[in-house]
C-alpha cells in the first residue's frame, strides 16, 4: 500500500515527463502521459482498495470487502480525510452485524472525518440511531433519525427510516396488561 503522497509525486513526475515530450514534438506521447498521470491523481482522492471493497459489499460479500480493507495497513498515511471516513464507514457496516459497540465507534469516527455523499451520511446516522435506540437512548436516536431524514433527499432510505420510526413508536407505547378489552370469557359473560 502506497502512501498517498507517493501517488502525487508519481503524477507530478509523469506530468513533467509529458511536458518534456511536448517540447520534443512528441505530442501523442505527451497526451498519453497526461492521461496516465490523471489515474494517479484519481487514486489519490479515491483509494483503489476502498473502491474494490465497495464493489464486494454491493455483492453482499462481507469477507471479500473485509479482505480489501485489511490491505490498508495505515489509513492515516494512505488515505485522505474523506477516504478515512469511508474506511471507517465500511468497517462500521461490516461490524454492525456482530458488535454494536465497535460499529458505533466506527460510524461516529466516519461522521467526524466526513463522508462526501449525503445518502452515505444518512445511512451512518440511521445506523447510529438504531444503535442508540437499542441502548435505550431514545432522545439521541430521535435526533439522529431526524438528521438522517433531512440528509436522505433522494428517498433511498425512506423504508428503513419509516421502519425505525414505527419501532420507536411501538416501544414508547405502554404495555397494557389490564384494560378495556379484558379476556374473552369476560366479554362472553357481558354479552
Amino acid at each position: 500500500m502506497f502512501n498517498k503522497n507517493i501517488k502525487l509525486v508519481l503524477a507530478v513526475a509523469i506530468i513533467a515527463y509529458a511536458v518534456y515530450q511536448f517540447t520534443e514534438s512528441n505530442i501523442g506521447n505527451g497526451i498519453m502521459l497526461i492521461l496516465l498521470s490523471l489515474i494517479f491523481i484519481f487514486l489519490y482522492f479515491k483509494n483503489e482498495f476502498i473502491l474494490l471493497a465497495f464493489l464486494k459489499l454491493r455483492k453482499q460479500d462481507f469477507e471479500g470487502a473485509k479482505g480489501w480493507l485489511n490491505k490498508i495497513k495505515n489509513p492515516e498515511g494512505a488515505l485522505v480525510k474523506k477516504q478515512q471516513g469511508y474506511y471507517n464507514y465500511l468497517h462500521g457496516i461490516m461490524v454492525s452485524q456482530t458488535n454494536m459497540n465497535e460499529s458505533e465507534k466506527f460510524f461516529k469516527k466516519a461522521i467526524a472525518l466526513g463522508l462526501s455523499m449525503d445518502h452515505d451520511l444518512a445511512m451512518a446516522k440511521l445506523n447510529l440511531a438504531g444503535i442508540a435506540f437499542s441502548k435505550r437512548r431514545k432522545q439521541e436516536a430521535q435526533k439522529l433519525l431526524s438528521e438522517a431524514t433531512k440528509l436522505d433527499k433522494q428517498g433511498m432510505l425512506t423504508d428503513q427510516i419509516k421502519m425505525m420510526k414505527d419501532n420507536m413508536k411501538r416501544a414508547q407505547m405502554p404495555n397494557q396488561h389490564y384494560g378495556a378489552g379484558g379476556s374473552l370469557r369476560a366479554q362472553k359473560r357481558r354479552g
